[in-house]
């Protein structure tokens, strides 16, 4: 049996007041370790599916962490971010959306609620989709790929990302993740 290295766990979060960004980081940070890399702001303006609930225009910025984390974790933390996106809802609606995923040195992976047939139930109500190959030195879309990650802009934070991922893992020679055992023992 194989178990495959740790990853660096994203988060991209999206909301409407940009002033709630720090709160929402530093509750992430709290829970997964310190942010190594921010991206800048990103319109999150490629769907409406969240207006009604979240108001217009909305804003997407990326996180990334610097303690690795088992694949096998990504299931626990879209719960974990869940809960934590009701400590902002205002009036039984969402003012921050926190998107979990992770960077691997073949593709990025983001969890989510909804099913659909490309995507692979993790358990707790999560599915894993497979969003951006990583081949010949960058990422590519899938036909799936969500509008917001085929952005040229959000390929190069994620490259940038994979890349000081890639670094991490050579200094580090591949560390045990402290992450899983937080999430599994409370």
């Amino acid at each position: 049996m194989h178990i495959p290295k740790p990853v660096k766990l994203i988060i991209g979060i999206f909301l409407k007041d940009k002033s709630l960004f720090p709160s929402a980081v530093r509750m992430l940070a709290d829970r997964y370790g310190s942010v190594d890399m921010v991206s800048r702001w990103f319109p999150f303006d490629l769907t409406d599916y969240y207006e009604s609930e979240m108001g217009t225009p909305l804003l997407r910025r990326m996180t990334a962490f610097e303690r690795l984390i088992g694949r096998e974790n990504l299931a626990a933390i879209k719960v974990e971010t869940n809960i934590l996106e009701d400590r902002f809802a205002l009036d039984g609606k969402r003012r921050v959306n926190l998107d979990p995923g992770y960077v691997a040195r073949e593709h990025v992976v983001v969890a989510t609620g909804k099913n659909f047939s490309h995507r692979i139930y993790i358990g707790q109500g999560v599915f894993a989709d497979l969003t951006l190959l990583f081949h010949k030195g960058e990422f590519h879309k899938l036909p799936w790929t969500y509008p917001d990650y085929c952005r040229s802009d959000m390929l190069r934070y994620l490259k940038r990302v994979r890349d000081k991922y890639v670094r991490d893992l050579a200094r580090a020679g591949a560390p045990p993740t402290e992450i899983g055992k937080a999430i599994s023992h409370g």
